[in-house]
């Protein structure tokens, strides 16, 4: 899997390497800790008519990989399936209002990101 996520004292930092990278156009995504609002780790079924704003998308495959927007959100996506992918919904962001990607142990990487954030709150 081309996902890795590195933290840092006050950033979470999910890097994206290979294929993943390169579908993505995008090498990583930076989120301050105190931008994340909440996270959790669920299914996602992506909006039928979300826009590629540049990414990857392969709707029936249920890949989807870069930059979407839908209804005056923007969206980061990286994932081959539907479930099991963390979910992020950010506030004070640059850019992104959910970030939703897929990583070996969710459930492992939802807790440390829950902890940072208390941390820096």
């Amino acid at each position: 899997m081309g996902r890795h996520v590195q933290f840092t004292q006050t950033h979470l930092i999910l890097q994206l390497t290979g294929f993943t990278g390169f579908f993505a156009l995008k090498r990583k995504v930076t989120i301050d800790y105190r931008s994340i609002k909440n996270v959790f780790v669920d299914y996602f079924d992506a909006p039928l008519w979300m826009l590629r704003m540049p990414g990857t998308s392969i709707a029936p495959l249920h890949i989807y990989e870069g930059s979407f927007k839908y209804a005056n959100d923007w969206y980061f996506l990286s994932f081959e399936k539907r479930d099991h992918l963390i979910n992020m919904e950010l506030d004070g962001h640059d850019k992104y209002r959910y970030v939703i990607f897929q990583i070996d142990n969710p459930t492992e990487v939802a807790a440390e990101i829950r902890k940072r954030i208390a941390v820096s709150d």
